[in-house]
């Protein structure tokens, strides 16, 4: 699909902190925790660490301050080979993501920007020179992911991906530079339906246990079951789905064969605890996909 390379991911950096409930409070209640923890996380970070342990050299860029939480973050950047020297400092607190854990792997999530809203077009423009696919989501400005994939798209060979999540009103206005749009299904509620999405580029279409569909213009759809794994905490899952994504398409896989490694990074990612669990590599993909199972 394209020449292999490296992956450019642009977007969010958050420190994930966690607390495991048996059921969300009432209004005024006050319930005792049952677990607590502090990982590394941020759709963008998520992303971009997941492609990295899946086999593609890989960029970040974002934005931090300078505080305890972005020495954690540098450090799981550093942990996992990503490229950091284009994730800014800044005057602002490092973006936090408060993650409540629920009973079946379920989760809520309220995400503090901080310091990711402070991420300028212009940071994201030298990064994207040699990249072979380009990554973005929406926890930073939409303007800085427009910019990003108009100028990406305007460079031969290379390969746009989009993450629209969490959904924003602005996305229709970007497909004509996105070449992969990757949606939810309450995402892709939001924004028309997978048809007519699929009328104006290529959609894969998450459904969480119940797999995924690729929608291309000229193709018959192609179905893809869900991994089978035992959940033990979903956060993070489809970060991996796209990290896992984009590396395969980085390394020359066909756009099925590059979905199915997304599935595996994902089912890995969700049978353990936080968003970038060490468990994640590419030999752990190959196995998974080797294993017995109906995505094979």
């Amino acid at each position: 699909m394209t020449r292999p390379g490296a992956v450019c991911v642009v977007g969010s950096l958050n420190v994930d902190r966690f607390i495991g409930l048996a059921r969300l409070p009432e209004p005024g209640e006050t319930l005792l925790g049952e677990s607590l923890g502090t990982f590394p996380g941020g759709k963008g970070l998520n992303q971009a660490v997941a492609a990295a342990r899946c086999g593609a050299p890989v960029r970040m860029v974002g934005a931090v301050g300078d505080d305890a939480d972005a020495a954690l973050l540098r450090e799981a950047m550093r942990s996992a080979g990503v490229d950091a020297e284009h994730v800014v400092t800044v005057d602002a607190p490092t973006g936090v993501a408060h993650v409540t854990l629920l009973p079946g792997a379920e989760n809520s999530i309220i995400v503090v920007p901080g310091a990711n809203v402070a991420l300028t077009p212009d940071d994201a423009v030298a990064p994207l020179e040699g990249a072979a696919v380009v990554l973005v989501q929406l926890e930073v400005d939409p303007g800085v992911v427009r910019s990003t994939l108009a100028t990406a798209a305007r460079t031969p060979g290379v390969v746009t991906v989009l993450n629209a999540a969490p959904v924003h009103a602005d996305v229709c206005a970007m497909l004509d530079d996105v070449d992969i749009l990757v949606v939810n299904e309450t995402e892709a509620a939001a924004l028309g339906g997978v048809e007519a999405l699929a009328e104006r580029t290529t959609v894969i279409h998450t459904r969480g246990a119940a797999g995924l569909t690729v929608h291309r213009r000229g193709h018959a759809r192609c179905e893809v079951p869900a991994v089978a794994v035992d959940a033990v905490d979903t956060t993070g899952a489809g970060d991996a789905f796209c990290g896992g994504l984009v590396a395969g398409i980085a390394r020359g896989l066909s756009l099925d064969e590059a979905v199915r490694e997304g599935a595996a990074a994902g089912a890995i990612v969700a049978s353990h605890r936080g968003a970038q669990p060490d468990a994640l590599s590419r030999e752990m993909v190959r196995r998974l996909r080797q294993s017995p199972s109906p995505a094979n």
